[in-house]
């Protein structure tokens, strides 16, 4: 077959993907752009999204393209409707070129009261056990009598359905996605949309459009807390969220090295520079309490929660110790605090979420 004749037929199979925001299709509707096709069969093209279209609609165009027969592959650069420079006819003479875009101005955030207290769970770096801590402190929350939800921000590597033993498709109902709940917790995560092998590979835009469906489109109902584990660094999704809405605070999760420590750092400062305040730290994976001896034992350096809360000038919310099995019962969906409370780990953050409760029991959404 052609390269031409494959191309009708990509732009024939894209045509069947309907818009519902406004039910013309995708190529009519100016969505879909710049098709190409290589000799091999790789199929190239430009998809435009407004902030108005649901991030699906970019899953179903890739799908649509690469069921064509003779498709060998697809590459599709998604970008927003902003920054898709739009063609525009020249002036009249010969020297005249279209005018830059001027670029929108950053969304204004959003109050949701019915959330709560809206708290990021943020780290400089990965491997630190940020989702464990978060998966932990919204059980615990949740134990002591608190309505919490917990949205699992990070795209990239979503691990909270595995924690929580969750893993069903949600339900839609009259227009919202429907969360899932575990151990008191309502729990949304692109990991219970998404095949587990389907890797992430994606630009601010659709990042961004992720993380305002599920703040917008989930029914969470009343609140108490709104917790949200965001990807390790300082990237889009930090961005997207302090853009969608208000936050209450960030809570840092570190580990005791310098290494960790200075990466929290910068992530604590990326906060702080988008007018979100630092609630607090985590120092996890502290120290080690052998369960013969109870001997405590510190595997790390010691001390660099301490000297990066001192730094901030935030306090040092509570320190996490190593404990063995901590992993496997997350593995299992069986979060700490819950199966088991009395352990040296669970005492720990059952005490983080007191402590969190009553740091953040005054705190008002920060306005920008």
């Amino acid at each position: 077959m052609s390269t031409t004749d494959l191309k009708a037929q990509v732009e024939q199979a894209l045509a069947a993907v309907t818009n519902p925001r406004h039910g013309r299709d995708i190529v009519s509707a100016g969505m879909v752009r710049d098709v190409t096709i290589d000799p091999s069969g790789a199929v190239t093209f430009t998809f435009v999204l407004t902030r108005e279209d649901p991030g699906s609609l970019a899953r179903q165009a890739r799908k649509a393209a690469a069921a064509v027969p003779g498709v060998s592959g697809v590459q599709m650069n998604v970008v927003d409707s902003a920054g898709a420079g739009g063609r525009q006819a020249p002036a009249d003479g010969p020297s005249a070129r279209p005018a830059a875009p001027t670029p929108p101005p950053p969304p204004t955030p959003d109050e949701m009261p019915s959330l709560g207290k809206v708290l990021a769970i943020s780290s400089g770096k990965g491997g630190v056990g940020k989702s464990t801590v978060a998966a932990n402190l919204a059980a615990a929350l949740a134990r002591d009598g608190h309505r919490v939800a917990l949205m699992d921000a990070d795209i990239y590597g979503p691990n909270i359905p595995r924690m929580f033993g969750a893993n069903a498709k949600p339900e839609v109902q009259g227009g919202k996605i429907q969360p899932l709940e575990a151990h008191g917790v309502k729990l949304m995560s692109l990991g219970f949309i998404v095949e587990r092998d389907a890797p992430a590979i994606w630009r601010g835009p659709i990042i961004m459009k992720i993380i305002t469906q599920f703040i917008r489109d989930v029914a969470w109902g009343e609140l108490d807390y709104f917790l949200v584990d965001l990807p390790p660094g300082t990237g889009d999704a930090q961005l997207s969220l302090t853009q969608i809405v208000r936050l209450h605070g960030a809570i840092i999760v570190t580990t005791p090295q310098e290494m960790a420590v200075g990466d929290s750092l910068r992530g604590a400062k990326m906060f702080e520079r988008v007018g979100v305040s630092v609630v607090g730290i985590v120092e996890n994976m502290s120290y080690f309490v052998c369960p013969d001896c109870h001997q405590r034992s510190e595997i790390f350096l010691a001390g660099g929660g301490s000297r990066l809360a001192a730094e901030l000038g935030v306090p040092l919310l509570g320190q996490i110790p190593l404990q063995a099995g901590m992993a496997e019962l997350a593995d299992r969906g069986e979060p700490i605090v819950v199966r088991q409370p009395e352990s040296p780990a669970g005492v720990a953050l059952r005490e983080l979420a007191r402590t969190v409760s009553a740091r953040t029991a005054g705190l008002a959404a920060v306005p920008r």
